[in-house]
């Protein structure tokens, strides 16, 4: 009667097999069942039943959660792992309620739990934990700010790992909030402790947002600059598909900015594979391969390639639909019938979705002006005599913006012809065989002088 319930339990374990097909390995796993280190862990139960609170009353469930965070009886790798979970889940709630400046006071209340633990557990907490507020909309100003607090912490806390890499992703937050200089003084200071460290890992990722800074900037050689270095801080390391295709990608933004289109569009499809398949074959990609796909449409309009725009959509589009690849596909459209209403419309249409990308801004204006020259030489190519007036009246532009895209055009040799101010016409000669017979005649003067030049020399030899 007196006797414990594991000693029952062994009892049981040992009595004679039922049948000669029970092996030992039953045995051990049936004993494994009834251990007490095997019964219902009383933390994971508290967490399940603040899960079940939340999804009837969030508000309730966020003490539940602070209690298993702050529990003090537990820092067994068991425990650790639901404080974890229950930390990740009340930052969830807090963000759906867009309560982000509670966010930092989560964290702050978590300062007992984070002492117990390796400091790179900590550091992996606290970046999940900012992952999960990133992940709301329209919230970059509170991530900027929650940055900015977590470094001040890590600084009081001496955290020196932690506070580098967040330091990288608030450079990140600035330069996607346009706040270009701040986040250029933020990562040159970084880079310097970086080098000292020589840490590949970070040096790569902090060199890309240094070439984006510098692309937004207009500074093209600081740009490709940045992304060499951190190309070679990558050869020494393994490098992720993720941080492999956003290398790829800056690498087709600077060919795209220097016009040279086929490699742009070579490494944007790169990118766009590493992004496509980051979870596998058939399963659906990184949101940022919709990027690349838009960027591999506007390569191909801006080399002229306008027609193989609904090839890339079909093929691809259906898999990452949006008004961007819409947007695109719409650029594409009027490039290829060459008309300027067109285009105008579907800028206007789509104008926040065209502006807010970097690389597609800054190429409005030449598509823009690729579009009027191929609608300029669209209109003249019937006629070798043609009225000023007439090609306003066909564009549908004012004559003075005509006249002074005509004369560029032929300054740049697009087409042969002469502006006639007099008159207001515009005279188209005919493509013709370049004669040589006068660089040939140049050229046979100019070696006769030398021949003259030559006998005199040796007749002065000869006198003296």
């Amino acid at each position: 009667d007196l006797q414990s319930p594991l000693s029952e339990a062994t009892s049981r374990v040992t009595m004679p097999p039922a049948s000669e097909e029970t092996t030992a390995m039953d045995v051990e796993a049936t004993t494994t069942a009834v251990t007490p280190e095997a019964a219902a862990d009383p933390l994971r139960e508290a967490l399940e039943a603040a899960d079940q609170v939340a999804a009837l009353t969030p508000d309730a469930a966020a003490d539940a959660y602070m209690s298993i965070v702050t529990a003090e009886e537990r820092d067994d790798d068991a425990g650790v792992k639901v404080k974890e979970e229950a930390l990740y889940q009340l930052t969830r709630i807090l963000v759906k309620q867009r309560q982000f400046e509670s966010v930092m006071g989560l964290l702050q209340n978590a300062n007992v739990f984070f002492e117990r633990i390796a400091k790179a557990k900590t550091a992996k907490i606290v970046r999940t934990v900012i992952e999960i507020v990133s992940a709301a909309e329209g919230a970059l100003e509170v991530q900027i700010s929650l940055c900015r607090q977590v470094v001040a912490w890590c600084t009081e806390q001496k955290r020196s790992f932690l506070r580098q890499r967040i330091q990288s992703k608030l450079a990140a937050l600035l330069f996607k909030a346009g706040e270009y200089q701040p986040a250029m003084a933020l990562v040159e200071k970084l880079l310097k402790e970086l080098k000292k460290l020589d840490d590949k890992q970070l040096l790569v990722e902090t060199h890309l947002i240094e070439a984006r800074i510098q692309h937004a900037l207009r500074n093209l050689p600081k740009a490709k600059a940045a992304l060499t270095t951190a190309r070679t801080a990558g050869n020494a390391i393994y490098v992720v598909p993720v941080m492999q295709g956003e290398l790829d990608n800056m690498s087709g933004t600077l060919h795209c900015e220097e016009g040279d289109y086929p490699t742009s569009f070579s490494y944007f499809l790169e990118s766009f594979e590493s992004f496509a398949n980051i979870n596998g074959p058939g399963q659906t990609g990184d949101p940022k391969a919709a990027v690349c796909l838009k960027h591999m449409m506007l390569c191909k309009v801006l080399a002229n390639q306008a027609d193989e725009v609904p090839g890339i959509f079909s093929k691809w589009g259906h898999k990452y639909p949006g008004e961007d690849l819409e947007a695109m596909a719409a650029i594409a459209k009027a490039a290829k019938s060459r008309s300027l209403e067109e285009f105008d419309a579907a800028t206007s249409k789509y104008q926040a979705l065209l502006t807010s990308d970097v690389l597609v801004s800054h190429h409005l204006m030449i598509l823009y002006d690729n579009m009027l020259e191929s609608n300029l030489l669209k209109i003249i190519q019937p006629f070798s005599c043609v009225e000023l007036d007439r090609i306003s009246q066909l564009i549908n532009l004012p004559i003075e913006k005509v006249e002074k895209k005509l004369s560029q055009m032929i300054l740049d040799k697009k087409f042969k012809g002469t502006l006639d101010q007099g008159r207001g016409q515009l005279i188209i000669f005919e493509d013709e065989a370049d004669d040589k017979s006068y660089e040939h005649g140049i050229q046979v003067v100019t070696n006769m002088g030398n021949v003259v030049e030559s006998l005199f020399k040796r007749a002065e030899k000869l006198q003296g």
